[in-house]
């Protein structure tokens, strides 16, 4: 099976023809090089990724250039999106008044992973990009930075590890303990699941969408259709689904991020 497409495969092979069921695997993530610039080789999940931030840019600056007094549905739809995550995600998380300058990042990155995800459904994209672990990765890597500049900023050397490692004296005897679960919680399991979450539901959600798409088309001959119209119907049901699941990852990865600021920003551990 080529890695150029997600869906290619032998046309012809079908149950009772005598090949055996295509299944889909790591190779349904991999894509080779589309073109190359200046030695950079651009493939299609990377060309989604700046897609979709071209997307976001294109559309804010649509609603918001010459924002009216009565908006129009584009800056109405803008408008929404917007105080959806100022109000619903960073006011609740970490405040209005220490919050309000986070707010632009984290609309930038709720909008950013919302549309990655969404590419998944989209005709002839088809492909999320966050299942592929460098994107989660690299955006919780800067959620990561910015939380551990903002502890040490805001308590000192050593009132951030304090922060960092729960450090209370009250707490005895199991106060070494506590430090270093803290430690390795905070700084090495924290960045981790921050990415793999949003990695491992949409990795899953896209194979799962695969495997039912081949098994349609795999099942399509002699009394196999029966089968291949219920996996045909499981594919519109998942695909629904995964649109759910899509909103979700953007605002539960927005959320962890605000909170791992709040609690930067918090005057105890």
């Amino acid at each position: 099976m080529s890695a150029d497409t997600t869906l290619a495969f032998d046309a012809s092979c079908h149950i009772f023809s005598g090949c055996g069921f295509p299944a889909p695997g790591l190779h349904t993530f991999l894509y080779k090089p589309m073109f190359e610039v200046a030695g950079f080789e651009f493939t299609k999940p990377m060309l989604l990724a700046l897609l979709s931030s071209l997307v976001i840019v294109a559309f804010f600056w649509a609603a918001f250039n010459k924002p009216k007094l009565v908006p129009g549905k584009v800056q109405m739809i803008g408008e929404a999106g917007y105080d959806f995550v100022r109000r619903g995600i960073v006011y609740e998380i970490i405040g209005k008044k220490d919050g309000e300058k986070y707010v632009p990042l984290m609309v930038s990155l709720f909008f950013f992973v919302w549309i990655m995800n969404v590419w998944s459904i989209v005709p002839l994209a088809q492909f999320p990009v966050p299942s592929l672990i460098a994107f989660p990765a690299g955006l919780a890597l800067i959620v990561y930075v910015l939380w551990v500049s903002l502890t040490f900023k805001k308590h000192g050397w050593t009132g951030a590890w304090k922060n960092i490692t729960g450090y209370d004296k009250s707490l005895g005897w199991v106060l070494p303990l506590v430090v270093v679960i803290e430690f390795f919680s905070n700084l090495v399991i924290r960045p981790f699941t921050h990415a793999v979450r949003l990695f491992a539901n949409m990795f899953a959600g896209h194979l799962l969408i695969v495997m039912f798409t081949l098994a349609s088309w795999y099942l399509m001959n002699g009394i196999g259709i029966a089968y291949g119209t219920v996996s045909f119907v499981m594919v519109l049901v998942m695909t629904v689904f995964e649109l759910f699941i899509q909103a979700v990852q953007a605002y539960v990865f927005v959320l962890l991020a605000s909170s791992y600021i709040q609690g930067a920003l918090a005057k105890s551990h």
